[in-house]
């Protein structure tokens, strides 16, 4: 149990500790991990930036992955996605209308400052936890493209399933706690309120005016 995302960061940071003084470049997927990846950014003499992915909802039951999308347009849909006879038109929808909130996000982000390029550095893959992993998996999945030196899934908790999912993406993975009982990442949490939009541009502002580029 974690007492919020911040407790979470400080034991990630401790976990993650090998890395410091590597510049390791640390990649909050948003909007829920950025608070963390500052965190964690600090600990570890890195930088923060920002991954982008977003999971791809079950029709009715929105809080259910069944796959992600990256904002090049890659989709990956989850194995148990097969099984829920998914209607194709929801699908595409569901893929366009997530496609235009990472375009907005992006555009959003960019004003700030533009992405920091990923190749041969150390990478810091980051999220509050995994339920099915469809998001880090896609997040994993985009970056290995962009050859980093070392790629690192970091997350607080994860499903068992989620988990062996991330483990075969990543160089290095850390993951604090992996419980039988996993029914949702919140309940290892006592504090979990939502990230807003406005403390994820006010976290990437207060970087970009201290942060300097390396």
């Amino acid at each position: 149990m974690f007492q919020d995302r911040l407790d979470a960061a400080r034991q990630l940071s401790q976990a993650l500790r090998q890395y410091r003084g590597q510049n390791p470049l640390v990649l909050a997927i948003p909007r829920g991990a950025v608070p963390m990846g500052e965190v964690m950014a600090k600990a570890l003499n890195g930088q923060l930036d920002v991954v982008l992915v977003h999971k791809l909802r079950a029709p009715f039951q929105p809080e259910v992955a069944i796959g992600a999308v990256d904002e090049a347009g890659r989709t990956s849909l989850s194995t148990h996605a097969a099984s829920m006879d998914l209607n194709p038109v929801h699908v595409n929808e569901e893929i366009s209308l997530q496609l235009k909130t990472l375009k907005t996000r992006r555009q959003q982000y960019n004003d700030i400052q533009a992405p920091i390029p990923v190749q041969g550095r150390v990478v810091i893959v980051v999220d509050d936890g995994l339920a099915t992993g469809a998001t880090m998996v896609s997040a994993l999945q985009a970056l290995r493209q962009q050859q980093p030196a070392r790629l690192v899934c970091a997350i607080p908790v994860a499903s068992a399933d989620a988990l062996l999912k991330v483990q075969t993406l990543a160089d290095d993975t850390v993951c604090l706690s992996s419980p039988k009982d996993f029914l949702a990442v919140a309940q290892f949490y006592r504090d979990f309120p939502q990230v807003s939009d406005m403390q994820v541009l006010a976290i990437l502002r207060e970087q970009a005016d201290t942060v300097p580029r390396h």
